[in-house]
């Protein structure tokens, strides 16, 4: 796959080598808790609230730091600049060029397309749909509608799943990026709606049809891309992507990990069903032929 020396894109988050959310300083007491919430709910409390207060406008200091004598809640705790390997930094360049790709291609096709950011990370990160581990994978929330990439996985692929190569990889980026455009058209939120209103089996078929529709944009992508002549693809790329698809379908993880296939519970689709929503997004290009909800059988 040729890709460097195209453009890489901005919207990147580089979270790595920062440690996670934690609370600082020494906390409370117990002994004096009791008598710290009597006086807290006094008049006398009460004043001295507002003198806190004023007291971290004017100086910036968290006002709890007065009272647990540490520095109240602190996010993002880094413990020094993040030093980079120079295959992770290869990696990133190529994260970000892959990222660049899709939104000039969704520029294209969608018109006032937001762009999302990526998030890069490693070991666990916290974003707006909660606190996550490098082993959930790549994810995409749509609560703060950033797509979250511990690098980490790309190596998990070849290792652990035989899926290698930067198409494969570039796969994983764009079929997040998928989850993207589902959320800008309100699908995600549809679907959201449906939770807590049928059973687990029930709901998971929406979120299969959904995932699917993501590898379908990815293959979307995938087609485009080449229309644009900046992200070449090269003998054996698609079927580095189709393998990928093939490695991460439901029935094939559950075989390996259990030694059983239990399709009540699938919540992304088989390996084929993968494979095939890729394969056509990238053979058709076009937009219209992806509703997987309406598809029957799929």
């Amino acid at each position: 796959m040729k890709w460097k020396g195209n453009r890489q894109s901005s919207n990147v988050e580089d979270r790595r080598g920062q440690r996670g959310p934690r609370m600082g300083g020494r906390g409370i007491n117990p002994l004096l808790l009791a008598p710290l919430i009597r006086l807290l709910f006094s008049k006398t409390g009460l004043i001295i609230i507002g003198i806190l207060l004023l007291l971290g406008l004017v100086t910036g200091v968290n006002p709890l730091s007065f009272i647990t004598g540490g520095a109240g809640p602190v996010s993002g705790q880094t413990s020094g600049p993040y030093k980079e390997s120079a295959d992770e930094s290869e990696m990133a360049a190529f994260s970000r060029t892959i990222l660049a790709n899709t939104e000039d291609v969704w520029n294209s096709l969608i018109d006032n397309y937001r762009e999302p950011t990526l998030v890069l990370y490693n070991g666990a990160v916290a974003s707006a749909c909660g606190r996550a581990s490098s082993a959930t994978g790549p994810f995409y929330c749509p609560g703060d509608e950033k797509l979250y990439l511990d690098m980490s996985f790309f190596d998990e692929m070849e290792r652990r799943m035989n899926a290698p190569g930067d198409f494969a990889q570039a796969y994983v980026i764009a079929h997040e990026v998928g989850h993207h455009l589902q959320k800008l058209m309100g699908i995600t939120d549809q679907v959201d709606r449906l939770r807590g209103q049928m059973s687990t089996a029930e709901f998971n078929k929406y979120s299969v049809r959904l995932e699917l529709q993501a590898d379908f944009l990815a293959g979307v992508w995938a087609h485009h891309s080449q229309e644009m002549t900046t992200v070449r693809l090269q003998p054996g790329d698609l079927q580095e992507a189709l393998n990928a698809a093939y490695a991460i379908g439901d029935d094939r993880l559950q075989k390996q990990q259990t030694g059983r296939v239990i399709p009540d519970s699938f919540t992304h689709g088989t390996s084929e069903q993968r494979m095939r929503w890729f394969k056509k997004g990238y053979d058709t290009g076009d937009l219209e032929q992806g509703d997987t909800f309406s598809a029957n059988p799929l």
